[in-house]
């Protein structure tokens, strides 16, 4: 186990396994991310009530406030490997029936909300897993590196390549994209069941030993490291923050900076670039001031392009703020990622991770809600700023870790 504050520096092999879970996770993520492009869209041609359509975003979200630590004990039982390709075959088959149903005419909001539910409480096993399937697959001082590679891929191909590409298959038939997202489900299925790797070996669970008590060991183990408790409840202030930013950003750019819908899509693609760039800095910063300074520092530099953003009426300026800050949210969740699987027993780590997750997205929709009620009553640059004055005492709680 390394300490909070250093981290031994290696190189990612593509070989051991590594490089087919990451084709694996950057080929579901393109898919993911034609299918959440395309699903609003198939939603506003069966209903024009906004509840409905939002809805099937809300069941998105829903399955890991209710399942993610489940998920996590789940994960620590089975072996991972099989948990994994049997959860992307099963989603594989999911989406090519609800494909079909579309080619068929049978598409229904309804189908959609079932659909967005299944795929997260699978997501919610399959999230976890993969998480503890890392450290097996590269040696722990190249665990930032791997997530760093992952993490730009996944960023790369939703945020650049799928997007384009869902106008040209709708062209061919709305059922198209979801065939694509079905096909890269059972090619990732595919890749990771390739996987060589033995069954985990864990002691014996205690007699009588259930789910929910696993769960607890799990959140007490988290909340007895100083470390990890403090990134846990760091996180998820700034995951508030973030839920209030996204949600109003569009409010932010074309109210108050009295911009356009371009405008708009230039600030996300500074904010999405940013992140690549952050992917390819995040494990050498973290070789120079160590990982839990990497995490302080890409927080107190957030806070600051959050403060920019809310305080200059400048488009130029919030883009460029916004690029900062994409570059510092990806220095923050590769290092944070990369802490937990550093700081959590191998037999615990699903446990532990599903905690970071389901805090994660229940700060989301909070911080929404709260950015909206934000701008109702101060105006569009009010959520940046509320979201400036929730990551500081985050990276507050995280100056005691700082040798």
């Amino acid at each position: 186990m390394t300490t909070a504050g250093t981290v031994e520096a290696r190189s990612v092999s593509w070989r051991g396994g590594f490089g087919r879970l990451w084709a694996a996770a950057v080929v579901s993520k393109f898919g993911d991310a034609l299918r959440l492009a395309a699903m609003p869209l198939l939603a506003a041609s069966l209903t024009d009530d906004p509840l409905l359509i939002a809805s099937v975003t809300a069941c998105g979200y829903l399955p890991w406030l209710l399942f993610g630590l489940l998920g996590g004990a789940v994960a620590d039982r089975v072996d991972q490997r099989r948990a994994m390709w049997a959860v992307d075959l099963l989603r594989g088959l999911l989406m090519a029936a609800f494909a079909l149903a579309v080619w068929q005419g049978l598409g229904s909001v309804a189908l959609l909300l079932a659909l967005a539910f299944a795929l997260t409480t699978l997501q919610t096993l399959f999230d976890n897993a993969a998480t503890a399937l890392l450290p097996a697959l590269v040696p722990e001082g190249a665990l930032a590196g791997a997530n760093a590679r992952l993490m730009t891929a996944q960023q790369i191909v939703g945020a650049f390549l799928a997007a384009p590409v869902v106008p040209v298959l709708l062209l061919a038939g709305a059922a198209v994209p979801y065939a694509a997202d079905a096909v890269t489900y059972l090619v990732a299925a595919a890749l990771i069941a390739s996987l060589r790797l033995r069954a985990p070996e864990r002691a014996p669970r205690p007699a009588g030993s259930t789910l929910r008590a696993e769960i607890g060991e799990g959140l007490r183990r988290l909340w007895s490291d100083p470390a990890l408790r403090r990134l846990c409840v760091a996180t998820t202030l700034c995951n508030i923050g973030m839920g209030a930013l996204i949600a109003t950003l569009v409010v932010h750019v074309t109210g108050w900076l009295d911009a356009g819908s371009g405008a708009y899509a230039a600030v996300l693609t500074a904010v999405g670039a940013g992140s690549v760039t952050g992917g390819l800095v995040a494990r050498r910063l973290a070789e120079r001031v160590g990982r839990i300074r990497s995490v302080f520092v890409a927080g107190t530099v957030q806070a600051g392009c959050l403060l920019i953003t809310g305080t200059v009426r400048a488009l130029w300026v919030t883009v460029a703020a916004m690029a900062v800050f994409g570059v510092m949210s990806m220095v923050w969740n590769v290092n944070q990622a990369t802490l937990v699987q550093e700081r959590s027993p191998a037999d615990m780590l699903g446990r532990i991770s599903s905690a970071f997750r389901t805090l994660g997205v229940a700060g989301a929709p909070l911080g929404a809600l709260a950015g909206g009620a934000a701008a109702a009553a101060w105006g569009g640059n009010a959520p940046a700023l509320l979201a400036a004055a929730l990551f500081v005492p985050a990276v507050a709680s995280l100056a005691g870790l700082i040798n």
